[in-house]
């Protein structure tokens, strides 16, 4: 069973791309499914929904199916089935992105107190997030030859899709301040004080220190201000690197109620 599950480790790699943190997380979900050590091809539906049925939280719960029908549909292509397993997940309700203001943001970031290369470093990762809306996976494993001429390539991307993206010069200035404090010539861009690259922790507590949110925020933050300045909904699609417009959709709730705002401010039927 261990070699099946290994084989689909496999399969998420090669054949679908994933992130490794992405194929972590499956394998994991799978691992937690198989913790009675059943045969996982004598599994039926009622041992999927039974196991299923002590999450209560549906987002959790749709987390957990997803694992568990993208390996029994690997199982029916390998034919290891003759059936695929595809239960449908639940219905949660769309929540909106949480998101920080370009003022909100601006303002902590002109508070942050210089005093060392690490405090240029976490004012660089702040204001990188924002001025490029990259993943936490993405920014840690950027190098400095990755930065040129105003651009970021983006090459570790989600599902290994490499692209390009602009970045403010508000955002270059201050990784060049912070390059400029550097002693070492290490390759990675962004590293911790023993030089070695910075990790997804030490993000999340930079951004969560000066701002009380997650890195995750500043991309939502990216994308809302792209929209409420009027950017096209395909083009923040390729700038945040979704393989898909619907997943960039949720911002269009963004647009609509900008769109709204301009109308009751300029449209003349609008003024009581």
């Amino acid at each position: 069973m261990n070699n099946l599950i290994e084989a689909f480790r496999e399969y998420l790699t090669v054949n679908k791309a994933l992130s490794k943190h992405s194929i972590s997380a499956y394998v994991k979900d799978l691992e937690q499914f198989n913790s009675s050590n059943k045969d996982l091809l004598e599994v039926d539906t009622k041992d999927i929904i039974k196991y299923l049925s002590q999450f209560e939280n549906k987002r959790t719960l749709n987390r957990k199916l997803s694992s568990i029908n993208a390996f029994y549909k690997f199982c029916s292509e390998l034919e290891f089935l003759e059936f695929s397993v595809d239960i449908p997940s639940s219905k949660v309700a769309n929540s909106l992105p949480i998101f920080l203001s370009h003022d909100e943001i601006m303002s902590v970031v002109k508070n942050i107190k210089l005093k060392s290369w690490i405090d240029y470093r976490d004012k660089a990762i702040i204001l990188f997030l924002y001025a490029t809306g990259v993943r936490v996976s993405e920014l840690i494993s950027l190098q400095r030859d990755d930065i040129s001429e105003g651009w970021v390539r983006v090459r570790f991307a989600k599902g290994q899709k490499e692209r390009v993206v602009p970045i403010a010069k508000v955002a270059i200035d201050a990784l060049n301040e912070y390059l400029e404090q550097r002693t070492d010539l290490e390759a990675p861009l962004f590293i911790n004080y023993k030089k070695t690259p910075i990790s997804r922790i030490s993000v999340f507590k930079i951004t969560k220190k000066y701002l009380g949110v997650s890195p995750h925020i500043l991309r939502h933050s990216y994308a809302t201000s792209l929209i409420t300045g009027g950017a096209d909904l395909r083009v923040v699609q390729e700038l945040l690197g979704h393989s898909s417009l619907l997943t960039t959709q949720i911002y269009t709730h963004i647009q609509k109620s900008h769109l709204k705002d301009t109308l009751n401010i300029y449209h003349p039927l609008s003024i009581n």
